[in-house]
């Protein structure tokens, strides 16, 4: 009697098992394929790179509504499913449960006999497991990244030139620098007339600053840059920007946080580091938490910034303890900062670096506060607008201000962006760029117009905007793109050097990933 109720709870206790892993995987299938169609949805993107980094960084500290739509959309749904496909299981259970039927397969000389019900219901699991799989794999570019990861190529490393080895020669006078990121602006959002690929022109403001300053473009209108690859999202931008490199995943590091400490690229100099060592003061002010993404280690580690984000915000009285808006808080309130902070750090003799990031046109719909016209029925190409209009009243203010005559302005799209709906109805073979427009440049030039160049030029071209002389015209992946001197893009093609950068290269795992005694010889 003592041994059946032993068997009785063993058996129990294995069945319990069984439902327990059965739920499992149905959860974990369902939240794979529901957070995938996510991500096509809701996502612009052409490599597992930037998803490995958005989840091996600071999700935490993104945007409460974007993780409150992924919980929803793609765990508590799946969760909801899960527990109703367990529940009808049961019930069918229970239904057929006198149901003796039985399959026999026979394997050699041995015959097992398989009840019917079970074989269906591990066959409809390991179809849906098996789904899930393919079509992550299919969709999400993993099956590329496995193939590339095992690819070696010397490409980057033949054509880096080590910024720290590059003669730089400076004005007498070092000019201020004023870079601002502008949240996923293209030169696409103006109208066919200038440039773009709208009737409207979303982008009026900017359209005219571009006109009427320094803009660099792939054909003679309001242009802008190939997006460099693993240059797609904003802390990857912001490292291409500064540092003419891609950033790419390492996870050979002996740190535990192997992404965090990668997102800081130890061997990388960046122009945060060149800045530095000219003397200058630099700062950075984000609307959000600038942890996101390694953002906050990245420019601590590279150029040693004052930093200022929401917690900052908070703190220096900008915005309330409970407030928050979108990613944290809107532009109309950082531009109000940024010109509190430029008022007082300009009252020093130092030539200083102030960089900005807006937020009000992220992806999905970006950001609408009150002020903003809603004239559009695309919410998302009305945040634009709206942008545009702000960013012009700022640079205005910026030029009436005592600071700017010895002061180069900046303002580049940090990437293309990610929303996907704003595009259905533009040119498919439309080439969308980029934006950029270097305001109250040290230099000028006549090679502006109909260039090949990526977001990894901007670095090189930064320097020689505030009159920097740059040995060689390169620094990083980048070229000086006041120079005449031909880009990799001009000189390679933009695709064959995307396929190129997604090849493992040893160099940058082993002296950019970290930082290496042996730099190469060039």
């Amino acid at each position: 009697m003592l041994k059946r109720l032993k068997k009785l709870k063993k058996e129990k206790i294995i069945r319990a098992i069984k439902w327990i892993l059965a739920f499992l995987l149905i959860f974990l299938a369902l939240i794979i394929i529901f957070s995938t169609h996510w991500s096509l949805i809701n996502f612009q993107f052409n490599n597992f790179d930037q998803i490995l980094f958005t989840l091996t960084s600071s999700v935490a500290s993104a945007s409460n509504d974007l993780i409150e739509e992924f919980i929803k959309e793609n765990v508590l749904i799946p969760l909801i499913i899960t527990i109703v496909i367990i529940v009808i299981v049961i019930i069918f259970k229970h239904l057929f449960k006198h149901l003796e039927a039985y399959i026999t397969i026979k394997i050699r000389s041995k015959s097992f006999k398989l009840r019917f019900y079970n074989v269906i219901k591990y066959l409809l699991l390991l179809s849906l497991v098996s789904y899930s799989l393919y079509y992550a794999l299919s969709n999400l570019y993993i099956i590329d990244y496995i193939k590339y990861s095992y690819i070696e190529s010397n490409f980057l490393e033949v054509n880096y030139v080590e910024p720290e080895e590059v003669k730089l020669e400076w004005p007498d006078e070092k000019r201020n620098l004023i870079y601002i990121f502008l949240e996923s602006m293209e030169s696409t959002y103006a109208d066919k007339e200038n440039g773009g690929a709208y009737d409207i022109n979303y982008m009026s403001e900017l359209t005219e600053l571009a006109k009427d300053n320094i803009n660099f473009s792939s054909n003679n209108l309001v242009g802008g840059a190939h997006m460099g690859y693993n240059a797609s999202w904003t802390m990857a931008a912001m490292v291409a920007h500064t540092a003419g490199i891609p950033l790419k995943t390492i996870f050979n590091q002996d740190d535990v946080s192997t992404y965090e400490a990668g997102t800081t690229l130890p061997g990388a100099y960046s122009i945060g580091d060149i800045l530095k060592d000219a003397g200058y003061r630099q700062y950075i002010m984000v609307g959000s938490d600038l942890t996101f993404g390694g953002r906050r280690n990245y420019f601590k580690n590279h150029g040693n910034y004052t930093m200022y984000d929401y917690y900052t915000a908070i703190d220096d009285g900008i915005i309330d303890e409970d407030y928050y808006v979108f990613w944290g808080y809107e532009d109309a309130k950082l531009f109000d900062y940024a010109k509190e902070e430029l008022t007082e750090i300009s009252k020093s003799d130092e030539p200083f670096n102030f960089t900005m990031l807006t937020v009000d046109t992220h992806f999905e719909d970006g950001y609408l506060d009150d002020s903003c016209k809603d004239i559009y029925d695309n919410h998302y190409l009305t945040s634009i607008d709206c942008s545009s209009e702000k960013l012009d009243d700022f640079v205005n203010w910026i030029k009436d201000q005592d600071f700017y005559e010895n002061t180069t302005v900046i303002l580049v799209g940090d990437h293309l962006s990610m929303n996907t709906y704003s595009f259905d109805e533009i040119d498919p073979t439309y080439q969308r760029g980029v934006y950029n427009v270097f305001i109250n440049s040290a230099v000028d030039t006549d090679c502006n117009k109909n260039r090949n160049f990526t977001t990894f030029d901007y670095y090189p071209t930064t320097l020689a905007a505030l009159g920097v002389k740059i040995d060689g015209e390169r620094l990083g992946l980048g070229t000086n793109l006041f120079s005449c001197k031909e880009t990799l893009s001009e000189e390679y093609g933009n695709d064959y050097i995307d396929e190129r950068l997604m090849e493992k290269s040893l160099y940058y795992d082993a002296c950019i990933g970290k930082k290496c005694d042996n730099k190469k010889d060039k």
